[in-house]
């Protein structure tokens, strides 16, 4: 059975996409280190999840441990990887930018490392829409990119760059997916649509960051891993857009947490900050042309979704410290 390595397994995306997976018969060799970044009852809860199937192994270890990492490829035959492991946070990536580097760069050459050395035929990267930083939108694959606001975008900026070296000096197959603001049941708690859910159904306050007009390109999770099941057969070196492109404002989407639970929202306006992109827009023609894919959830039905998760398992939220 063809094994896949997949990052981050216990993370948002890592979860979803090691199910679609193992749904499929898949074998998943799943690394995390399981660090505090959120609360780690979240993490567990994926786990737990994810242990039932049979096709399922889990390795605790940190990607920065090039050791580690050897030892687990010497003892599996992996032949794809889906690497979505990293510290994630704009804002805090100012505050401890070491650990940045650590997780986001350090951690992707050692997987590229074993990449070469065990010739992986596929290894799909996840980056961020967060490189794009000040170009004019809609933000294309082709726009130059050398004003990044955020060491957390400077990290997932170098990581595509020694993707792109290891392609070309080793000819691994290489995706690089710039994903925009991921979203859906059993999200990230440290995000604003899973705190914004949860404090307006407990009647708490929400702080917006500037007026709520600033937009993003909202992407439900589901959709995000089509896109990356559908890349691991790609050959050669793409990076690919994967995002809504629709854009909602803030405001917008606190309006749709409101109907989904029917309760009104507490708003407290604060000052923008600097690290934060105003607004987010991909262009997803290439996705279409060598994926064949597009968005098919909207951010009503997505929001509608997430919403209903989130009071069917109230009990679970409301043991999670945001």
């Amino acid at each position: 059975m063809e094994k896949i390595l997949i990052t981050g397994v216990s993370g948002f995306i890592g979860f979803h996409t090691a199910k679609k997976l193992l749904d499929k018969g898949k074998h998943i060799i799943g690394i995390d280190n399981m660090n505090n970044s959120y609360d780690t009852t979240l993490k567990e809860y994926r786990l737990s999840k994810l242990k039932h199937f049979k096709n399922f192994t889990f390795y605790k270890e940190n990607i920065a441990n090039l050791d580690e990492l050897k030892n687990i490829f010497s003892q599996n035959k992996i032949k794809k990887i889906i690497h979505l492991a990293g510290k994630a946070g704009v804002r805090k990536s100012s505050e401890e930018p070491q650990e940045y580097i650590s997780s986001n760069i350090v951690g992707t050459v050692n997987l590229l490392e074993l990449s070469k050395d065990y010739k992986i035929s596929s290894f799909i990267n996840a980056s961020s829409s967060s490189v794009y930083a000040e170009n004019e939108m809609p933000f294309i694959e082709t726009n130059c990119i050398n004003k990044i606001n955020s060491p957390y975008g400077v990290t997932k900026r170098a990581t595509e760059l020694f993707t792109y070296s290891y392609h070309l000096n080793y000819q691994l197959n290489i995706v690089n997916f710039r994903f925009f603001t991921v979203y859906g049941s059993i999200g990230r708690p440290d995000m604003s649509i899973f705190k914004f859910i949860k404090l307006i159904d407990n009647n708490e306050s929400i702080h917006i960051f500037g007026n709520g007009k600033q937009t993003r390109s909202f992407t439900f999770v589901d959709d995000i891993v089509s896109g990356i099941v559908k890349a691991l057969e790609l050959t050669g070196f793409e990076t690919i857009n994967l995002g809504n492109d629709k854009r909602y404002s803030l405001n917008y989407l606190i309006n749709a947490i409101e109907t989904g639970l029917n309760k009104k929202a507490k708003l407290i306006y604060e000052n923008i900050n600097s690290l934060d992109m105003l607004d987010t827009l991909p262009d997803i023609q290439k996705a279409n042309k060598l994926l064949n894919w597009k968005p098919k959830i909207d951010l009503d039905k997505g929001i509608s979704k997430t919403v209903n998760w989130h009071i069917e398992n109230r009990d679970l939220v409301n043991k999670i410290n945001l």
